[in-house]
Formats: C-alpha cells, structure tokens, sequence
C-alpha cells in the first residue's frame, strides 16, 4: 500500500494554501470530507492518474464526469491539437459551434438551439433568468440535495460540495435572492402539488438523474408529475443534464425517461473535458435570447473552438455501441462492489447506479432523499476511502458525490477495484447506531 501522505503533494498542498484559498481551487478537491490532504495529479492516462510522487490510480473522479473516454485519448487530443494551430480563441463565431449545436439538437427532443458558455453555473444562470423572462414571474423551485452551479439563489439545501462542507447556505446570498427559490423534498409528489399550488413559478429546476448528493434516481412516475406540474401551472420545466447530459445515454437522462425539458443544461461530456457548457431549448424561447431578442447574456470565452473540438469528439465516439460498453462496465463495477460489501460480512451500504455513473451509499437503508443521504455514516465513507486511496483507488472524495466509470476502464481494472474495495471494508469497525445518527 502507498502512504497517505506523499512528500511532493504534501509540499505542494503546504504552498497552495498560501496563494489559494483552501489551497484548491473548487471545495471538494481539498479531500477534507475524507480526513486527508488533496492528492495533486500530474498526468492521466485512459482510467488512471498518476500523482506528483509517481503514485499510480485508477481513477473513477475523471474529472468529475466530463471524461467519458478517459484520459488523453487520442481522437480527443488530435482535435484538441488541431483546432489549437488554427487559434485558441477568437470572440468571433466559428463553423465547430454550429456543428456542435447542430449535433445536440440532434441528440436531445426538445432543444432546437443552443447557446454556449463556459461553465453549467454559467448555463444554469441564463436558463433561470430566461424561464424568468418568458413567464414574468420571478419564483424557481428546486429540490434537496441538488447543486446547479454556485447561483446565488440556488445555494439553498443544496448537495456536491455544499453538502460535503455542511454548508446549508452561503454567506454572501442576498436575503431577497434566496427567497426567491422553494425548496421542496426529492421525490415527493404531496409537496411537489402544495408548492407549485401555492406559488407562481417561472421554473421548476431538477436534475432528471441526481448525482449531486450521490446519485438518487427519481421514484416512479416522479419526472412525469414534474412535466404535468409545469405545463399545468405555466411553468417551464428545466433539467439540469450537466452530469446525466451524453454520459447515461446518446440523448442523456431524457432519452431514458421520455420526458422532455422546456430547457436543458449541458456541460461536461459536451466539452469533452475542457470548459464548455450550454442551454438549450425551443427556438421560440431560445430566440429570446439576445441578439435575437432582449434578454442578456454573453461571455467572452463561450462557444471557445478547443472546448467545441474537444466537445465533438467525444460526442462522435458515442454511439449506441458505446453507451452498451459503458453499462456494461457501470454494471460490473456497481456488482463488485455490491459483492465486496457482502465479503466483508455483509457491510451495510447500497449501491446506485445508471450506465456512466455509481454512487456506494454507506447505509443499511435504500437512499431515496437527500435527508436520507445525510443519515448515512460519513466518517465510514471517509475511512474506505483513504483506504482505496491507499491501494490504488482514486474514488470520489465525498459520499455526495457519483462515481464516473468510463469506456477507458477495462474488466482487469474493474476487477482491481473491486478487490481493493473488498480489502477496504474489511478494515472498517462495526457500523453502529451512534456513528450514523452523528452523520445526520
């Protein structure tokens, strides 16, 4: 086993709290929900990372999902190369975001056009101030444990790193701004009826697939009663597909459930592992959208040409065969751990999974909510995880977070994994009561 503290990353960490807040530059990446210092990565390479002291993982984070393909594969980086001797950035339009709106539109009922950003905060923003203006009306609703992006508003019992930091909100947010957004339970259709009955809304926001507090897949028929609620009440109907979006199927979460967004936020897989997101949606509220009509939004870097190449060539390796490999690999690894669980005399978690993405939750009862999530035993994730770390394992360092299984993983590497999850649990004490009441 490798050591938990390593003598490089322990030297860089010791410089980057000095010129970096947290010596990272986004919370989750710190490992401090795990009882570690952060592992700092030199190189990627298909489904494993090597870190600055020559420590080799294999790596189910892949840049938190963006990375479908793996790391550094090679149709990927040759557009990446290509597109970089033509320029780097021009704020002017270029023929690759016409292809790759063109090829979203293709993918995803529902969206006609798309504007690019640079981040799904980004997205997040201008599909919430759309909604706003195509309804008049100023109320979002959003639900427990779901992160959108770092939006004033949105930053309210929210899951990803808020949850990992036990934040229930952010000092900064304007008391106006968050009593702008009602907040209603995961999958709960009698307070889904009450809030959308008492409140004008302009949207109802959701990821179609949760995988920000862990993923926690809605209850049967919960998505239909969101489009019914929407049209119902005059709301739009936005899903969040920046993680689910071209990871669990070719036309994401939406493809899977048949239910179809008024507007859609992209990110991740569509920048292929550069900064890129978008919404999209009908052209008639699309066309909204300035210069086509009077609602702002604009950035400098959006639609960059080396975050569209890189975006396209992900998206042209992801076929139907493509997404039946990776449920494949997701079904595997999801079994394994299942079974390495079971090995260590039946360690009380559950596993979640959809193709592209798997969350062990650390509890002796199925995960349904977010109040369910934070009831599990946080400091037993913690311990497993330092031990995976410790055999070669790179998983997320948070139980509110999804693994992100790839094509770049092979049956060898998932079989590694499993083995080094058996070992791990075989080192964690007896669950107790008092260890998961002190997580909630």
């Amino acid at each position: 086993m490798m050591a938990l503290t390593d003598t490089r990353s322990a030297a860089l960490y010791r410089r980057a709290v000095e010129v970096m807040p947290g010596g990272v530059s986004s919370p989750v990446r710190a490992m401090r929900a795990i009882g570690r210092d952060p592992v700092f990565l030199a190189r990627g390479e298909g489904a494993e990372v090597v870190d600055v002291d020559g420590n080799r993982y294999v790596d189910y984070v892949c840049s938190w999902g963006p990375l479908i393909h793996g790391h550094a594969h090679p149709d990927v980086l040759e557009a990446i190369a290509e597109a970089a001797t033509r320029g780097t950035s021009f704020g002017a339009p270029t023929p690759g975001e016409v292809e790759l709106a063109s090829e979203v539109a293709r993918r995803i009922d529902g969206v006609q056009m798309l504007r690019m950003t640079s981040s799904g905060t980004e997205a997040t923003m201008t599909a919430l101030r759309l909604a706003r203006a195509a309804t008049g009306r100023e109320k979002v609703l959003k639900f427990e444990g779901a992160y959108h992006g770092h939006v004033d508003g949105l930053l309210a019992r929210a899951g990803s790193g808020l949850a990992t930091q036990s934040l229930p909100s952010s000092p900064g947010v304007p008391a106006g701004t968050a009593a702008q957004t009602v907040v209603v339970a995961w999958s709960d259709p009698d307070a889904l009826h009450a809030a959308t009955e008492a409140h004008e809304l302009a949207a109802i926001l959701a990821e179609p697939l949760p995988a920000n507090m862990g993923l926690v897949p809605p209850q049967p028929g919960f998505l239909e009663l969101l489009r019914e609620r929407a049209s119902a009440t005059g709301a739009l109907l936005v899903l969040d597909e920046v993680i689910s979006g071209f990871r669990v199927a070719r036309g994401g979460a939406q493809e899977l459930t048949g239910v179809t967004a008024d507007l859609t936020i992209m990110g991740k897989v569509l920048g292929g592992g550069l900064p890129a997101a978008a919404v999209g949606g009908r052209a008639e509220l699309m066309n909204m959208l300035a210069p086509a009509g009077e609602v702002y939004q604009a950035g400098t870097l959006s639609g960059n040409p080396l975050a569209v190449a890189a975006g396209l060539a992900t998206l042209e390796l992801l076929d139907e065969s493509a997404y039946a490999r990776l449920g494949a690999v997701t079904e595997r690894l999801a079994s394994g751990l299942r079974e390495a669980a079971a090995e260590a005399d039946g360690y009380p978690v559950q596993v979640v999974s959809v193709t592209g993405l798997v969350t062990v939750f650390f509890s002796d009862r199925p995960v349904r909510s977010f109040e369910d999530v934070l009831g599990c035993d946080l400091d037993a994730y913690a311990a497993w995880c330092r031990e995976l770390l410790a055999r070669g394992v790179y998983p997320p360092p948070s139980q509110f977070e999804a693994w992100f299984p790839s094509l770049a993983h092979t049956p060898e590497q998932i079989d590694r994994t499993v083995e080094s999850a058996a070992a791990a649990f075989a080192t964690l004490d007896e669950p107790s009561s008092s260890s998961a009441q002190s997580a909630r």
